[in-house]
């Protein structure tokens, strides 16, 4: 008779049949670092999580280093004052993203990956994605081509990896080849290849001091849709993509298990800001075991097929199994 439970025994006897884990080699903390500021400024709806000064940015990326983790990816904030329509502070030299890229890779050369956030929202003063038609409507290939010149000196300022997140047609196309005409052969892409329009970003907006109102449901996919995500997921990979990345990670499991079974190049998953402060909020009224919770979260995300996950818990999470 089969008996199942033999195989539960004891510690090790369930380790010894584990089909899934987590490494930390595996994982990658999302980080913003703001302009402006002289201390970490918290977020309150992700308790715990703060805005970085660019010293706090460069401890931050040793730590993840020191601990083992595949990289950390940049959010840059700026200025309020310094927002405008065209999202301007993204391509200024000295503007707060590039700095971080620069000093984060002189600090930590290539013990970590340096990855860049590539977008505008954090920088436009009406918090879309891209540049705006008279109509209120983004502008595809007007916004791709600032796309395009933003990864081109994220790579010049030392970013090993670059991830497009703004969900324009063909942006992934003009990155790689402005990257390739700059000499940034080595420089890899991750694409946000299936990017869903979720309430799940809520707190997100908090940590980048977003200016949206309205929402961004012409762009992003629709929660609804599984088919489109494969389409996009194939466009990226044609154009160029080295990674393809599934955005949020939790309620859409199952579309990171249709990805993963459908290309063969390494696939990302975002634990995204909701699904972090959900936890810590439930943890936090005593409803759930915390470090549990934690565990279990980024062991479905590996279960379902992500071969890199990026958690706020990243950091954290590789320092407790030291």
């Amino acid at each position: 008779m089969n008996r199942p439970r033999r195989l539960r025994t004891s510690p090790a006897m369930r380790g010894m049949v584990s089909e899934n884990s987590v490494a930390a080699r595996q994982l990658v903390l999302p980080a913003f670092v703001a302009d402006g500021i002289d201390e970490a400024r918290p977020i309150s709806s992700m308790p715990g999580v703060v805005q970085h000064t660019m010293d706090g940015i460069k401890r931050a990326a040793t730590e993840c280093a020191e601990a083992g983790l595949a990289g950390i990816m940049l959010f840059g904030v700026p200025k309020p004052e310094d927002k405008d329509a065209t999202g301007s502070q993204a391509l200024a030299e000295d503007g707060i993203l590039n700095r971080a890229i620069r000093e984060v890779r002189a600090e930590v050369g290539d013990s970590l990956l340096v990855m860049s956030d590539v977008c505008l929202d954090e920088f436009t003063d009406h918090g879309h994605c891209g540049v705006l038609d008279p109509d209120g409507v983004v502008n595809n290939d007007v916004t791709v081509l600032l796309y395009a010149e933003m990864a081109r000196q994220h790579a010049e300022n030392g970013a090993h990896v670059v991830a497009p997140s703004g969900m324009m047609d063909s942006q992934v196309q003009a990155i790689r080849e402005q990257l390739d005409d700059a000499d940034h052969t080595d420089v890899a892409i991750m694409a946000y290849g299936a990017k869903y329009a979720s309430a799940f970003y809520g707190p997100f907006r908090e940590a980048v001091g977003s200016s949206l109102q309205g929402d961004r449901k012409t762009y992003q996919q629709d929660p609804a849709n599984s088919r489109e995500a494969l389409r996009e997921v194939f466009a990226d990979i044609e154009q160029g993509a080295d990674i393809v990345m599934v955005k949020p990670a939790l309620p859409y499991l199952d579309i990171l298990r249709q990805v993963r079974d459908a290309v063969d190049i390494p696939v990302a998953a975002y634990n995204v800001s909701g699904e972090y402060s959900m936890v810590e909020a439930a943890a936090a009224n005593g409803w759930l075991d915390r470090d549990r919770t934690i565990d279990e979260s980024l062991l479905a995300i590996r279960r379902a097929g992500a071969d890199i996950i990026l958690s706020y818990w990243a950091l954290e999470w590789a320092q407790r199994q030291r």
